[in-house]
This record gives C-alpha cells, sequence and structure tokens, in this order.
C-alpha cells in the first residue's frame, strides 16, 4: 500500500492494517466549568472547540469499522492509585477525590469522569482509565494494541503537552508510528499546544507527525473505505 496522510514534517505512511484512533483523556473532568481542569483556575473553552473536528474524526473510525481507543484519566475511590505527590501538587481550589459540582474530581465512576456526551464510546471501541498521564502505565493498552496487531496510532484529545505528548512519547519508545491531529487536540495555555507540536515533529518527526483532521479523514477514506 503506497497511501498517505499529508503531514509534517513529511508524508505520514498509511499501512496496510488501519489505524487505531486514540482519544485522550475528553471528559467532563478537562472539559467542562466545574472539573478538575477549572479547579485549577483554568479556562475549558479552548478545549471545547476541539469536540466538533473530533466527532467528524471518529465517525470516520466508526463508519469504516476501524479501532477506536478512548481514555480517561481516572483514579480508584480510595485513591490507593493517587500518589500524594499528584494529589497534594498545584495551587487547586479542591483536588483529586474531593467532591466537586461533577461528583469527586477525577474518579473512576463519578459523573465528571464521564466522556463529553459527543465523543461517548459505543460498543466494540475500548475505554481506559488509567491513573497516570500516559496511557501505558498500569493500563491494558499495549495488550489491546497487540491483540489487534496495531502499528500505527492516530492521536486527539487533551491536553496537548500533558497527557497527548506524555502517550504518544510512550507510543513511539514502543515503536508505534505515532501521528497527532493538531485541530482535534488542545491545550488550556496556546502557547503550550505550539510548543509541544513543535517538539513533536522536531528533527525529522522525532516523535511522530502532525495533520488536519480533513486530511487524515481523506486519507482514511481512501485507503480504507
Amino acid at each position: 500500500m503506497t497511501n498517505t496522510i499529508n503531514a509534517k514534517p513529511f508524508a505520514y505512511p498509511l499501512p496496510e492494517r488501519a489505524p487505531a484512533l486514540i482519544i485522550i483523556d475528553m471528559q467532563r473532568d478537562f472539559v467542562e466549568e466545574g472539573g478538575f481542569g477549572s479547579s485549577l483556575g483554568n479556562d475549558v473553552t479552548p478545549l471545547q472547540k476541539i469536540i466538533p473536528p473530533l466527532v467528524k474524526v471518529l465517525h470516520t473510525f466508526r463508519q469504516l469499522g476501524l479501532p477506536v481507543i478512548h481514555t480517561r484519566e481516572a483514579h480508584k475511590a480510595d485513591l490507593t492509585d493517587c500518589p500524594p505527590a499528584k494529589r497534594l501538587r498545584g495551587d487547586c481550589k479542591i483536588r483529586i477525590g474531593d467532591e466537586g459540582p461533577m461528583g469527586r474530581l477525577l474518579i473512576d465512576g463519578e459523573p465528571g469522569n464521564n466522556i463529553v456526551s459527543q465523543l461517548v464510546p459505543i460498543e466494540g471501541e475500548y475505554d481506559i482509565a488509567k491513573p497516570g498521564k500516559g496511557a501505558f502505565y498500569a493500563t491494558s493498552l499495549s495488550e489491546i494494541l497487540q491483540k489487534e496487531k496495531i502499528s500505527h496510532l492516530i492521536f486527539a484529545g487533551v491536553t496537548t503537552e500533558v497527557c497527548v505528548q506524555s502517550t504518544m512519547r510512550e507510543a513511539n519508545d514502543r515503536g508505534y508510528e505515532c501521528l497527532l491531529l493538531e485541530d482535534c487536540t488542545d491545550s488550556y495555555f496556546a502557547e503550550f499546544k505550539q510548543a509541544a507540536i513543535d517538539m513533536i515533529i522536531a528533527q525529522g518527526a522525532i516523535v511522530g507527525w502532525v495533520a488536519n483532521s480533513a486530511e487524515v479523514i481523506k486519507s482514511l477514506e481512501e485507503a480504507y473505505g
């Protein structure tokens, strides 16, 4: 197969076996007012603007029958998987595990920990709760990718410089070919998103590639439609 995606810093090659879409942490706690993101004093509206293009990408993956993996940063109710150094760090109004407007912050099963309504996983898609920033640590992600025989990963979600980049770097170290959807990822800080993208594509895609969602949708439909 010679199909590629128009990407930076150069064309991203598509494999014979389709890539998986990994949607990082599009949960209410990060994207909606009253969640963990806003408890840190952040404006969550920049994250909300990526939902419409991401909905289109997700629809394409579903229409083509391609694998989709959702992640949520989530801790156990007793916080045994949340190190004190993580919980106590930062100038927060309320901390991980504390009661907020959408239930206990970043706790698996609480309303705020759910994926936003526009992107809720459907039957056949994976929904991974992860206690860390990277999605490989203490999860079944490696086993899922091996079972599905996946070699290429397309990333979306939040935030670009933290959980998204952390997972891309973890995937890169494991030999996966990674592409980030530039208009389907964001940060509370625009300069952080741009810095993360610059680092990802530096030195000949040292971590991975970056492309616009419209280019990705077009190439996926041509390759696997």
